[in-house]
């Protein structure tokens, strides 16, 4: 457990967004479940501190407006609120680039005189509520600058590092990107590749929380769809893996994932065959799996569809007695009352409530514009629930890296080169 500082810069409007859906998003790696962090803004030419809460588990919440930005989220749980507090007074512990030493990247605060300042501070501020801010909207020159931004000239490039050694970014190699062959190939092909490193791509799934079915002909759908009051024959849709998610502290606990693989590979490296790829293959694929769960196809094929998919993700489950025991376990977290007997049953409602309520759709693929994802989020959302939530969309790119040189298999970045 490590304590941080999350920075929302001067944007009162992540602070209030992470306030109101207790949640906060990364944009490195590095955070953990049951870190703790204080939460700060720039406000008034002042680094107002105003919760202090711990990491829950990792969501896919994200309801600011920048969210390409991160690249983890966690809820956040105990949280505590305090009349808002400058923070600056860490200078006194991390000197002239303190906010290189504790607020650069949200990292882990080291200092444990630091860390008693800033929880004595805190507690000496307690609030019933947390103060949001009013945006004055103001553009002086002092309100703009941002403390998580320091510029460092190349002329105090070695006192800086000299105070404050960890700000420097070391590099353990050199890696070159090479294409997968296909999406398929059992030695060079993204899903075989994927699949096998599942939990290593993707920490936000944890293996405890989380069950991959990477059985890419279990699931069909129907094969049907109603259009109007005439039900006609529909090209039926085949995920290449299902994920049931589990969260205790979510609204909804079990989510299900609908996965699709999808590879240009050594064959699609011309922009205007990966446009036509996506548009013609990958879309119509993405909106299948949509609308088959969608209010947009009629009730009594999507709960034969539901019904379907529930009984073949049992089968997996109870095909292995470390995904009963798995499963069990959540089943139990949430209902501690309810016998062995039970379970099995249990499993089968919160399934069937999952493909109903809280449904994803996820595609995997090597290489994909901001442009093309927000025009297929756009599309997927358009899906409507029987509860009336959206179907979201996440989008992974997974490029297949090859080793030039390691130099510090210590450190935590890397470049690659393409």
């Amino acid at each position: 457990m490590f304590y941080r500082i999350l920075h929302c810069g001067k944007s009162l409007t992540n602070y209030r967004l992470c306030i109101e859906h207790s949640v906060v998003g990364f944009n490195t790696r590095g955070p953990e479940k049951d870190d703790i962090i204080f939460l700060v803004v720039n406000y008034q030419k002042q680094t107002l501190c105003g919760l202090r809460a711990k990491l829950g588990e990792p969501t896919d919440q994200q309801p600011w407006p920048d969210t390409e930005r991160y690249v983890s989220v966690y809820n956040l749980v105990e949280i505590e609120y305090a009349e808002p507090f400058d923070i600056r007074f860490l200078a006194d512990y991390g000197g002239q680039y303190w906010p290189l030493k504790f607020l650069q990247q949200a990292k882990a605060i080291k200092d444990e005189k630091a860390i008693q300042a800033l929880n004595d501070t805190f507690n000496k501020h307690p609030s019933e509520e947390a103060e949001l801010f009013l945006d004055t909207n103001s553009s002086s020159k002092e309100e703009e600058q941002d403390d998580t931004s320091l510029e460092i000239s190349p002329n105090e490039l070695a006192k800086v590092l000299a105070e404050v050694p960890e700000a420097k970014i070391n590099v353990m190699g050199t890696f070159q990107t090479i294409p997968f062959k296909n999406e398929t190939d059992a030695l060079r092909g993204l899903e075989v590749l994927v699949n096998e490193n599942f939990y290593n791509l993707f920490p936000r799934y944890r293996p405890t929380h989380s069950l991959l079915i990477p059985e890419n002909r279990l699931f069909l759908s129907s094969g049907v769809e109603a259009r109007g009051e005439k039900i006609i024959k529909g090209i039926r849709s085949i995920p290449d893996a299902i994920l049931i998610i589990y969260s205790e502290q979510e609204k909804q606990p079990f989510k299900i994932a609908l996965i699709e693989y999808e590879c240009f590979g050594e064959n699609k490296t011309r922009s205007q065959d990966k446009s036509n790829y996506l548009n013609g293959q990958v879309l119509p694929q993405l909106m299948r799996f949509a609308s088959a769960f969608s209010i947009v196809t009629d009730k009594q094929i999507r709960d034969k569809t539901i019904k379907t998919w529930v009984d073949k993700a049992i089968e997996y489950i109870y095909s292995s007695p470390e995904h009963i025991s798995k499963v069990s376990t959540w089943i139990k977290q949430l209902r501690p009352e309810l016998s062995d007997q039970l379970v099995g049953r249990e499993i089968d409602r919160v399934l069937t409530e999952a493909f109903q309520q809280a449904l994803q759709v996820i595609l995997i693929i090597d290489d994909l514009s901001d442009e093309q994802k927000d025009t297929i989020t756009n599309v997927i959302r358009a899906f409507k629930l029987e509860s009336g939530e959206s179907i979201e969309f996440i989008a992974y790119i997974v490029r297949l890296e090859q080793r030039i040189r390691i130099s510090d298999s210590s450190a935590e970045y890397a470049l690659s080169v393409q």
